[in-house]
């Protein structure tokens, strides 16, 4: 039953990403075209190159604001990366844990150190 609420919802979360695409790559070509006039705003010296590239980041700002469906693409690729997550069984168990008991990591750094 789990692996079918997965299925489902990876499912829905994968229609919606294709539902988006078009928001998606608007969103990402209105931040690249932020992220341009950010970059040359702060490499310019005069001051009409200054409010140019200021109007190029507030127009970029702007449109990637103004493309609310892209943010629900974005929730839902993260949506579908935890099903795939958690289908692939990939779980937190590769990480190691720290405890407050001093023999338990004393043990686990004696082990590393004894390899």
């Amino acid at each position: 039953m789990k692996k079918f609420g997965l299925a489902i919802l990876g499912l829905i979360a994968a229609i919606v990403v294709l539902a988006n695409l078009g928001s998606l790559l608007g969103l990402a070509l209105s931040a690249l075209i932020a992220y341009a006039g950010f970059h040359y705003l702060r490499k310019s010296d005069s001051t009409l190159a200054k409010l140019f590239w200021g109007g190029v980041l507030f127009i970029g700002l702007i449109t990637a604001v103004s493309n609310v469906p892209a943010f629900f693409g974005i929730i839902a690729i993260l949506g579908v990366l935890y099903v795939w997550r958690k289908w692939n069984g990939f779980e937190k168990d590769s990480v190691i844990t720290q405890t407050d008991d001093p023999f338990v990591n004393f043990e686990r750094q004696w082990n590393d150190i004894t390899k």
